[in-house]
């Protein structure tokens, strides 16, 4: 009997440790670096430097990620790629999030299948009232790089999801980021248009994986004929406090023209 009770504690234990060990993985503050090199000799020298975050969910966006993403480069943009909350997220956490976030640089957001449960005026007076964009399927001129525009679309949640919307007028840019929270939405996009860099969250990696196995493909970044592709495993969680085999991350993309 005593022999049971120690495998039984053992157990007990190693479970325990086991979930601490996933608990605290969940809050690493993971920033990764990609870069993406554009012919021009125009430009020659000059870059844009784009930091994009999605899947914030219930965490705290705090002054030690600021430093970590100001550590290399100063930052001209930031994307917001939806899941910027859920429900009973406090408002007040969000406006904190997003003053956080706007300290790096001009903020666009677009809206994930979660946000609208902490209530959309309130998000969307949020955003504006940083002096952030909310990306309403329309596309707009990147601050300071008029060669370059950011299109966003609404998530396919919503019902409101206008890729048309979103491409309209695309032609006068040289150069597109588009973003939308759901990846699934770029094979229809790449039917109509084909942007320089494509953006998405929502699938967290699948959140908790087990080797290669996983309910969702682990986030990637991939280039390919100097186009890039970045699915992210996203910096919260949601229904489970737990992250493995899919770390946490936000990212920051050095695009220079060489």
């Amino acid at each position: 009997m005593i022999t049971v009770n120690k495998t039984i504690g053992t157990l007990v234990s190693l479970m325990i440790g086991f979930i601490g060990f996933m608990f605290v993985s969940a809050r690493r503050r993971n920033v990764i670096h990609h870069s993406l090199d554009i012919v021009g000799e125009e430009l020659q020298g000059k870059s844009l430097s784009v930091f994009f975050i999605s899947d914030i969910h219930r965490r705290k966006i705090d002054d030690k990620l600021l430093a970590k993403v100001q550590t290399v480069r100063a930052i001209d943009i930031v994307i917001i790629g939806g899941d910027l909350a859920e429900s009973g997220v406090p408002l007040t956490r969000i406006a904190e999030n997003i003053r956080k976030l706007a300290q790096l640089g001009p903020v666009f957001y677009i809206w994930g299948n979660n946000d609208r449960e902490a209530g959309e005026q309130e998000i969307r007076d949020i955003i504006t009232r940083n002096g952030g964009k909310v990306l309403d399927n329309e596309n707009v001129t990147i601050p300071g790089h008029p060669s370059w525009g950011i299109a966003g679309t609404d998530d396919p949640s919503s019902g409101n999801v206008d890729i048309d919307a979103a491409l309209r007028y695309i032609d006068k840019y040289e150069n597109v980021i588009f973003v939308t929270h759901t990846p699934s939405l770029f094979r229809k996009v790449e039917q109509m248009y084909q942007p320089r860099i494509m953006l998405a969250g929502h699938t967290h990696g699948g959140q908790i994986r087990f080797g290669k196995f996983g309910l969702q493909e682990k986030g990637t970044f991939r280039k390919e004929n100097g186009r890039a592709k970045l699915i992210s495993n996203g910096y919260g969680t949601t229904t489970l406090p737990l992250r493995l085999g899919a770390p946490p991350e936000c990212h920051v993309i050095a695009i220079r023209y060489v």
